[in-house]
């Protein structure tokens, strides 16, 4: 169905032509001033030198074609020109209606889907996720649901780092401490073990103090160094050693990504297109695309008309050795390839901007991509203390993204405790699993509904108030609805029965309109990638239903069928503020 905005504007473009005026001129806005009216046409400024008339009485001109109008209630000419307007709620009653009756509200879905792929998550296997890894998990799979729930086919990819020299470092470290192990004995041919020689929590030990080592031991860097060119190049023991880690580290991974409810459809890694690389690499010779920079393969990727410096793409290294630009060419290849995307969004750090510039040009110039795929980079900022400063520890290490969730579920099964305290029934199994379901809330709103590409800083308090804009705010009011709704059928109600009527004073409207505004919330945050869009419209129709719930008898009223449309206007509000917190990528339990 069409958006609220798109009928309105009609209606007034059928005003300005029946006034004799270019109907183009109707563009219906929400109101910047909602104290004096609900939605606003400026056209007939825009008309006045056209017509070589004055705007306002342009204006009144079209508003006296819309007195007998079904659609607006007021149209009144206010100087210099503006044309104010109000809704009829009969017209709105209509609308929500065919909200009510069709899937996904009425979202228009597009004719032709777009194919994209999303990569986002970018952790380093045998390393821990920490907290710099939130906002592009958050981020990319909130991206993703918006893009499917607006009709189009999309893939999220983790696309791991699980070919680098972490790999180099982990068995450098392993073989100076248990050099016996038959990983490293050259002339062994026999199965290696089933079980690895360590644990995730052994990982997680070896890996910082191989890195520690490399950066203060030259030998020992260039010994892991090697030791990741030998695993790569297919030595069989360090190969074994590889699989592994990757066993290891994979469930760990995934465990913690299932805590904030981030799931991807692949699994890739560097790994998997290491095998492309070198068919990869002698086209780009043999077209001409690259050449050799003092000693090192590249493209130049530069542009007429650059006002910034673009160095030129390095494919090989002097030594032969590819880099994270060979690697991140040839998943794009593989994926042109296997998946045929339109579009690839690649969400990570904003610092990495530059860096993605080079390799989406030399995707371009290569041929690798179509002239039509877009190569999106959305950047993200990063999570700061309350200091500004970037994220720490108390101890000031960098924060272990579990250690994050963990301690955000504590605060809220505490603040959950302290409600049991004030008289309300509930165990603590079920504090439990509420705490965890409003924890998930707290950290992806508070991440969400930030610009993507701004830094924010991280309050507990803050992110974890049942008041504000928060996710337990949001959360708080769709179990405020369910909780009216669940008394509704103890009373005997049935809410397959209910039927919506027209609103009987503002505060009702109010939260009418806000419904309204749904689907041009989720369009242009498909189309503009912000999911900080979606927060907006939760907060504003979380604060509508409230300021309605606060002055409305719902329960106690007497007339049947307004209690029924009452009722009615809740389920559809419980079910929109659900739809959008599912496209966030959190849910809400039945009570709190």
């Amino acid at each position: 169905m069409k958006k609220i905005l798109e009928l309105l504007t009609e209606e007034m473009g059928q005003a300005f032509e029946a006034a004799g005026y270019d109907g183009k001129l109707g563009r219906v806005t929400l109101s910047n001033r909602p104290d004096l009216c609900e939605f606003q046409c400026n056209g007939a400024m825009a008309g006045a030198k056209a017509y070589k008339k004055a705007p306002l009485a342009i204006a009144s001109e079209v508003a006296e074609r819309l007195a007998d109008s079904p659609v607006f209630t007021t149209a009144e000419a206010a100087a210099p020109g503006f044309l104010n307007l109000k809704v009829s709620g009969e017209y709105l009653l209509h609308y929500l209606e065919e909200m009510e009756a069709r899937p996904k509200f009425g979202l228009e879905m597009p004719e032709k889907p777009r194919e994209i792929i999303i990569d986002y998550g970018g952790a380093n296997v045998a390393k821990p996720l920490h907290v710099g890894h939130l906002r592009p998990a958050v981020i990319g799979e909130s991206v993703k649901r918006i893009c499917r729930y607006a009709g189009h086919h999309v893939t999220g990819d983790v696309h791991l780092g699980d070919w680098g020299l972490q790999m180099g470092l982990v068995i450098t470290e392993l073989k100076e401490r248990q050099p016996d192990l038959v990983y490293f004995d050259e002339s062994y041919e026999g199965e290696y073990p089933r079980e690895a020689p360590f644990t995730i929590s052994d990982l997680e030990e070896i890996y910082p103090a191989a890195s520690a080592k490399s950066k203060e031991d030259a030998d020992y860097k260039a010994r892991a160094m090697e030791a990741t060119s030998q695993m790569q190049n297919g030595l069989r023991g360090y190969r074994a050693l590889w699989r592994q880690i990757m066993d290891v580290s994979l469930p760990d991974l995934k465990k913690n990504y299932d805590s904030l409810n981030v799931e991807f459809d692949l699994w890739k890694g560097e790994s998997d297109v290491h095998g492309l690389i070198p068919d990869m690499v002698q086209y780009m010779k043999e077209e001409g695309y690259a050449h050799i920079s003092e000693g090192a393969l590249v493209v130049d990727v530069k542009e007429e008309g650059d006002t910034k410096e673009i160095p030129p793409c390095m494919i090989l290294k002097s030594n032969g050795a590819s880099l994270y630009n060979t690697t991140d060419l040839a998943t794009i290849l593989e994926r042109m390839n296997l998946y045929h995307p339109d579009q690839i969004i690649y969400v990570t750090d904003k610092r990495q901007e530059l860096y993605f510039e080079q390799v989406f040009r030399c995707a371009r110039k290569t041929k690798l991509v179509k002239p039509e795929t877009k190569l999106t980079f959305l950047g993200n900022g990063t999570v700061n203390g309350k200091d500004g400063k970037p994220f720490k520890t108390r101890e000031g290490g960098v924060m272990r993204l579990e250690t994050l969730v963990r301690e955000t579920r504590e605060e809220m099964y505490r603040k959950i405790l302290e409600s049991r305290e004030k008289g309300r029934e509930i165990s603590d199994e079920e504090a439990e699993k509420i705490a965890d379901i409003v924890a998930v809330s707290a950290l992806k709103y508070g991440d969400l509904s930030n610009q993507a590409a701004k830094d924010y800083a991280f309050d507990m308090e803050k992110f974890t108030s049942f008041e504000g804009d928060t996710g337990p705010y949001i959360l708080y009011t769709i179990t405020r609805i369910k909780s009216i709704l669940a008394k509704y059928r103890e009373q005997g109600g049935n809410l397959a029965q209910v039927v919506l009527g027209a609103p009987q004073d503002e505060a009702e409207k109010a939260l009418m309109l806000q419904l309204v505004q749904f689907h041009a919330t989720m369009e242009s945050a498909c189309e503009e990638i912000a999911p900080h869009k979606v927060c907006s419209f939760v907060y504003d129709l979380a604060n509508a239903f409230n300021h309605f719930y606060h002055g409305t008898s719902i329960l106690k009223e007497e007339n049947e069928s307004r209690r029924s449309a009452l009722i009615a206007l809740l389920v559809l509000t419980r079910d929109v503020l659900e739809a959008c917190i599912d496209v966030l990528g959190f849910g809400a339990p039945e009570r709190m």
